[in-house]
């Protein structure tokens, strides 16, 4: 985790590099319309409940709690985020997230997620529920049920033991029925592993700079 850099993308939100992997934590064509994209617009808004249980793999720079924070609307989430490798705070205080979401409380909210303790919920705001849990999902045991997954590891090039068919099998046993799983990825393998570990796949367009995405779900 040394050697860190932050990087400005296309549509002007920060993201972070990653020199030891050659690896950006977002699209480079736009970190928060790729998050936008995959995440909500592929994602929450197609959960019809107003009591959301979502478990995201990879923190990271907590943009995905950010954007769902300020999307949720009137509904009541429950929100639980996996991360190995936490962010410094010296590089999330130039972060500029809280400038380019367009919401009153963004920066507020932003400064809250990332100062919450670990490893207990705690409430950022009426509704919304986080607990960031310092693990690697590998060793991890996921317990709860969840409606809503949002899969952000790196990419199966630089992390190949996190696309396993063994982890969506996981996955799987840890949502309910109807639950969504989305990710920005959509190779082939990765598509072939989730139909094994018995999701129902599609593909979708994928957000500026991709073709397609993934969109699973157990039904």
């Amino acid at each position: 985790m040394k050697n860190i850099e932050v990087k400005v993308s296309a549509d002007g939100s920060s993201t972070l590099y990653r020199p030891d992997l050659n690896e950006h934590y977002h699209s480079m064509n736009g970190a928060v319309q790729e998050s936008l994209h995959v995440f909500i617009d592929a994602g929450l808004k197609m959960v019809c409940k107003n009591d959301i249980h979502i478990l995201e793999i990879g923190f990271g720079t907590g943009l995905n709690a950010l954007l769902t924070l300020t999307h949720k609307a009137e509904r009541v989430i429950h929100y639980h985020t996996l991360e190995k490798f936490p962010v410094p705070n010296d590089l999330l205080a130039v972060i500029n997230y809280p400038s380019v979401v367009p919401h009153p409380s963004a920066g507020e909210w932003f400064g809250q997620i990332h100062t919450a303790d670990w490893n207990r919920e705690v409430k950022i705001a009426n509704g919304f529920y986080l607990t960031k849990m310092e693990a690697d999902l590998l060793m991890f045991s996921v317990d709860s049920t969840y409606d809503l997954v949002y899969f952000d590891a790196f990419a199966p090039e630089k992390q190949p033991e996190m696309w396993s068919e063994s982890v969506f099998q996981m996955l799987f046993k840890a949502m309910r029925n109807g639950a969504i799983l989305t990710t920005y990825c959509a190779k082939g393998v990765v598509r072939r592993f989730m139909q094994s570990a018995g999701f129902k796949v599609e593909r979708l367009q994928g957000p500026p700079g991709k073709r397609e995405m993934l969109r699973a779900m157990k039904v």
